[in-house]
């Protein structure tokens, strides 16, 4: 999977699940900070990351995903790995 395929995939489930605009969701936009997703929402994104990917995100990555930029590095690699 190429990388702007995943971080389409990833603004999607943004702009979905937490009701961002577009625009909003730029490589830097950390996730609790500046798009205002609280604990909840991020366990429920980590778990629909993990559904759309076919990849298990353990808590202590998970974790470690502050910014969009972060999720999609993460999810490269993963859908990439054998």
């Amino acid at each position: 999977m190429q990388r702007e395929e995943i971080a389409q995939k990833v603004r999607l489930i943004l702009i979905e699940k937490i009701g961002l605009k577009p625009t909003e969701v730029t490589p830097d936009a950390n996730l609790t900070r500046d798009l205002g997703v609280d604990s909840l929402d991020y366990a429920e994104l980590v778990m629909e990351f993990e559904n759309a990917f076919q990849v298990r995100i353990p808590d202590t990555e998970a974790g470690k995903l502050n910014t969009f930029k972060e999720v999609v590095d993460y999810l490269l690699a993963s859908v990439n790995t054998p």
